[in-house]
């Protein structure tokens, strides 16, 4: 896990420097602490040069282009891991953030062509597959994380990619002349040709969904897609190719008995369990006392039975959304080392902004500060964690896959309906599309919210590229909403724990996005995953048998879905956090001119009787004056 930051004039103009492309090394540290590199490249004469990373030097050659890296190493911790790594002729380059899990699958069929390997590491037989296959040959055999760049000066090209479902973070930055490329947005600070402007464009669908999808509220700022490499050369137009879509999956009809979905998904969990327990480095888990994080640290603890895999958990005083208990199971029945890490509304406050900074970007989720935490402390303990994110998109875990899929139930109705009262006919008339529900399955500000605290606020702006993404997909109605979930919510999600997580120099892994357990749960029946019974308890059915047969315990893995609940109105109401939102926020917010103040100010001075949904908005606005004044975002 480590952070790229480079950048390329695709005009051909010399680069005098490496004073900036240090500079933008340096924001990112945390990404890498234990080595750096940088390498100047000209496209144009197909030459490169190393230069050190610590005191700005000139150039004195004609290099038109800066490829930068941090390193936090995982595997093979000497100097043969560092980057960016060369082939030997020194006319290709690469950096790779992230892991490959199936690398070393590849080292013999490698060696038998003739390629001699000077380390252990996976980045050195990425670069012998690029040499061997080329970059789409090489990408599309990868089974892990990553972003990855390459420079071949044979080819005059730049590659640049980011995997399948969006774990790691890969943004982009063009002018007409310039191309940069970070693994943080902050990266760009440096640039002469970058400021931190609004994209306000993209304001309805934030408002709206609290996130927007592949892209950044940084004016000019692109998030590279998942499953997406793009290829520049000198003045050409940058060509982008989709080497992976989650759409070409499609739900076996063969029949399968239960047992044999269960024997598989076993099988499946600990196959990609395994192969994600590599590492030269301490591991352990990031355990929320969920099924999924639950089931992955079961996993884990049945293969590494060496005494040295430990947990990491965080809890509240608040019994309402404390999950201790179920984390005492787990470690207790594995017999595990648990640390426990409190988060209370001081820290919270404390914190609020230095975790803006590191995510870059309003704060999606309320519990982010609580992820931020976990990775603070469990580096005193572990450098590399598995997480259960990407379980529920995966295998269809959250509550409104049952919304979607059996809607019509009097309770979800009304339920809907009491959040929308007051827009109920158009809630109304959308209630009966299976592609309306699926989109607003997910949209924690109301429309009526949303066109009181923005007045020109456009619901179909707001959900034009989610139409666009669901009417592309095909299958059952079960089977867009996984796509769609996956194409919309998760990378919103992985951001989230890739940026808590390098914040502190943690390498955050999850193993339910095994290329591999992705692949095999389309083999699974949907009955198998979400029963027509349609008790929103019963969601991803097939995991939580899974984890009542390990665990022994069919109320552990049947209870109600909890998820990571942050107690956020006794948060607001902490004195320090409060003085915090009414001294800074929400006068910020008055002095943007961008959204209504007024409302905010009233449910500030209500907190104790604002609804839950007045409570999200509020924390929707918090998070975006949070993120627009650590940014000084014009």
């Amino acid at each position: 896990m480590c952070g790229i930051a480079g950048y390329f004039y695709k005009s051909g103009k010399r680069i005098s420097d490496t004073a900036t492309v240090i500079k933008m090394l340096q924001v990112q540290h945390h990404r890498g602490p234990d080595d750096s590199g940088l390498r100047a490249f000209s496209l144009k004469n197909r030459q490169s040069r190393e230069y050190v990373h610590t005191l700005p030097q000139n150039i004195e050659s004609n290099f038109e282009g800066l490829l930068g890296f941090n390193r936090l190493s995982i595997l093979d911790l000497s100097k043969n891991g560092h980057q960016p790594m060369c082939s030997s002729d020194e006319q290709v380059m690469l950096t790779l953030n992230g892991e490959i899990y199936n690398a070393f699958d590849f080292t013999d069929e490698l060696k038998a062509s003739g390629f001699q390997f000077k380390s252990t590491t996976d980045t050195e037989v990425v670069l012998y597959l690029y040499l061997k296959y080329g970059f789409e040959g090489m990408v599309t055999r990868l089974n892990g994380m990553f972003s990855i760049v390459v420079v071949d000066l044979g080819e005059s090209k730049i590659f640049i990619a980011r995997d399948r479902f969006g774990i790691k973070p890969m943004y982009l930055f063009e002018t007409n002349d310039l191309l940069a490329f970070s693994s943080e947005i902050k990266s760009f600070l440096p640039l002469d040709e970058f400021k931190p402007v609004l994209n306000r464009d993209l304001l309805d669908e934030y408002l709206f969904f609290r996130h927007t999808i592949n892209q950044s509220l940084f004016k000019g700022v692109e998030l590279l897609e998942p499953g997406t490499f793009k290829t520049y050369s000198l003045s050409a137009t940058p060509v982008t190719t989709k080497y992976f879509d989650i759409e070409g999956y499609h739900r076996s009809s063969v029949a399968q008995s239960f047992d044999d979905t269960i024997a598989q998904l076993k099988t499946g969990m600990h196959q990609s369990v395994n192969s994600q327990l590599m590492s030269d480095v301490k591991l352990g888990c990031q355990l929320s006392g969920g099924v999924d994080s639950s089931l992955v640290t079961w996993f884990a603890r049945d293969i590494k039975n060496d005494g040295l895999f430990e947990t990491v958990s965080v809890v509240f005083d608040d019994a309402r959304v404390n999950e201790e208990p179920y984390m005492d199971k787990v470690t207790n029945q594995l017999s595990l080392t648990a640390h426990k890490f409190l988060l209370d509304a001081s820290y919270y406050a404390d914190c609020f902004e230095k975790a803006t900074w590191h995510f870059e970007g309003p704060l999606n989720h309320p519990n982010t500060i609580g992820i931020y935490l976990l990775s603070e402390q469990a580096k005193k303990y572990v450098t590399v964690l598995l997480s259960g994110e990407g379980a529920d998109e995966v295998f269809g875990g959250y509550g409104r896959f049952t919304n979607v899929n059996y809607p019509y139930h009097l309770r979800t109705f009304l339920s809907g309906l009491k959040k929308n009262r007051d827009t109920a006919l158009q809630y109304i008339t959308s209630y009966f599309s299976a592609a309306s529900r699926t989109i607003m399955g997910y949209n924690p500000m109301t429309l009526a919210f949303a066109k009181q605290l923005k007045t020109d606020f456009s619901f179909d702006k707001a959900v034009a590229s989610r139409k666009e993404i669901y009417h592309s997909l095909s299958g059952s109605v079960f089977d867009k909403q996984v796509k769609y979930e996956i194409k919309t919510y998760l990378p919103d999600l992985l951001i989230r724990q890739d940026k808590m997580s390098m914040a502190h120099s943690i390498e955050n892994r999850v193993p339910f996005l095994d290329n591999d357990l992705v692949k095999q749960s389309f083999t699974i029946p949907q009955e198998h995953l979400l029963p027509k019974q349609g008790r929103e308890r019963n969601t991803k059915y097939a995991l939580k048998k899974l984890t009542a047969s390990l665990f022994g315990d069919e109320a552990f893995a049947f209870r109600e879905k909890q998820g990571f609940g942050i107690p956020l109105r006794s948060f607001f109401k902490d004195k320090k956090m409060n003085r915090y939102l009414s001294d800074q926020i929400i006068p910020g917010i008055e002095q943007r001119k961008i959204f209504n103040s007024d409302i905010l100010k009233h449910w500030m001075k209500n907190l104790d009787t604002v609804s839950v949904h007045e409570l999200e908005a509020l924390w929707i606005m918090i998070a975006f004056e949070a993120w627009a004044k650590k940014f000084n975002i014009a």
